[in-house]
């Protein structure tokens, strides 16, 4: 078979599979994830339900993979601040603010229902362990510059900047997030000289 028909087959399916994702997304925020079936999203993509089956067993692997195409372009994106050539900090300070922004948007773009099916599993685990992984070098990056408190270890600081910042979710505006964003920063600041640590008790 040429080459060129492998490719214009392979496009074909890109679209025919970015068509069932979408259709189903719209479909499940409009009518609600119990409501809507194999069927409808066969009808509004405008495929047979066999071609559609051949993609997909059902509903909830649609999701499944319309949501792990979503957290890939949002590691991507982070990954893409964190690679650009400015000070260490100023990429934890874009990194983190922007990791927030998605935090607070993701709880706008749906239910509690579509949040408990699609946020768990090995996926989601490795995901967080990939955002994990970006903080801790940035951070290392950060420290190594001398911007960054030495009394707790990176990797716990990357942990906590994934929870803390987590937190943006549940925030009402834009303004809140940046505010807890700034109160992070402040807390991944070297500690003064002279300050007494916390016991550790």
């Amino acid at each position: 078979m040429p080459k060129l028909w492998d490719t214009t087959i392979e496009a074909h399916r890109r679209t025919v599979r970015e068509a069932i994702l979408e259709t189903t997304w719209a479909l499940v925020r409009e009518h609600g994830l119990m409501s809507v079936t194999m069927s409808q999203i066969a009808k509004q993509a405008g495929v047979g339900r066999a071609t559609l089956y051949k993609y997909f067993p059902d509903v909830e692997a649609i999701l499944a993979a319309h949501h792990e195409r979503h957290v890939a372009g949002h590691l991507t994106e982070l990954a893409e601040l964190r690679a650009k050539p400015s000070k260490p900090y100023d990429k934890l300070q874009a990194v983190l603010g922007r990791y927030a922004l998605i935090c607070y948007y993701r709880k706008r773009h749906g239910t509690e229902e579509l949040a408990a099916l699609l946020h768990r599993g090995e996926r989601v685990s490795g995901a967080e362990q990939q955002l994990i992984d970006l903080f801790q070098d940035l951070l290392a990056e950060v420290a190594a510059a001398g911007e960054l408190r030495d009394d707790v270890a990176p990797d716990e600081l990357a942990t906590y900047c994934l929870h803390a910042l987590g937190a943006a979710g549940s925030l009402p505006s834009e303004a809140a997030v940046n505010r807890l964003v700034a109160v992070a920063l402040t807390g991944l600041r070297p500690t003064r000289r002279g300050s007494v640590k916390p016991d550790a008790t």
